[in-house]
């Protein structure tokens, strides 16, 4: 799905990825008509501009990712502007991409958001891992329960997390361990329920707090 509310830009957007051969199931040019059309067209990977009228991109992000989890948001939009690249992280979208890119690194960005990849425009990637060091390093609210009662991660649920942590995309995550790129989605999703919890950036939040960035 595609929102945007240019709509040359829009049109131009659906076209390429149909051509590509992505099922383009919805557009839409405002954030309220985003929400309700997403909402009846289940996407699986959101292609979104920030800058929509009668409900701004973020929120259009966070309520159609707090629905639906398992929604792949990759924001496309002209501010390179680092807080509305971390608020976008921060509302759930899985990537962010300047629409300075070409077509070929759109297709490409989608493709990979569709497998859960996490995907930047160069340079912005570090910016995001260096968010989540800040926020980890912050203290964290008082939760209740015994820490020893702690949910139990397996060695290679471990093991994957760590490499999260490191900033590392699925694919290089796979090729790091020699499994498959679907393997390391189980277990990242696998995680994300044990820890209950809602999206990469609370994952990698959780990872950087225990130290699991440090290399060992």
């Amino acid at each position: 799905m595609v929102v945007d509310d240019h709509p040359m830009w829009r049109d131009a957007v659906a076209r390429d990825l149909a051509e590509a051969g992505f099922d383009v199931v919805a557009t839409a040019g405002d954030g309220e008509q985003a929400v309700r059309r997403a909402a009846a067209a289940a996407p699986d990977v959101l292609v979104l501009d920030l800058n929509l009228p009668v409900k701004p991109g973020v929120q259009v992000c966070k309520e159609l990712v707090g629905a639906r989890p398992e929604l792949r948001v990759l924001v496309l939009s002209a501010s390179g502007e680092h807080a509305d690249v971390l608020e976008a992280v921060k509302s759930g979208a899985t990537g962010y991409l300047l629409k300075s890119a070409s077509t070929e690194e759109l297709i490409d960005a989608v493709r990979r958001t569709a497998v859960g990849d996490p995907v930047f425009t160069p340079g912005l990637a570090g910016l995001v891992l260096g968010e989540y060091r800040r926020l980890a390093s912050e203290p964290a609210p008082a939760a209740g329960g015994d820490e020893s009662k702690a949910p139990q991660l397996t060695d290679r649920e471990t093991e994957v997390l760590r490499l999260v942590a490191k900033g590392l995309s699925y694919k290089q995550i796979a090729e790091r361990l020699v499994i498959s790129h679907r393997t390391v989605q189980n277990h990242v999703q696998n995680t994300l329920g044990k820890l209950q919890l809602h999206n990469r950036v609370e994952l990698v939040r959780y990872a950087i707090e225990r130290g699991l960035d440090d290399d060992a």
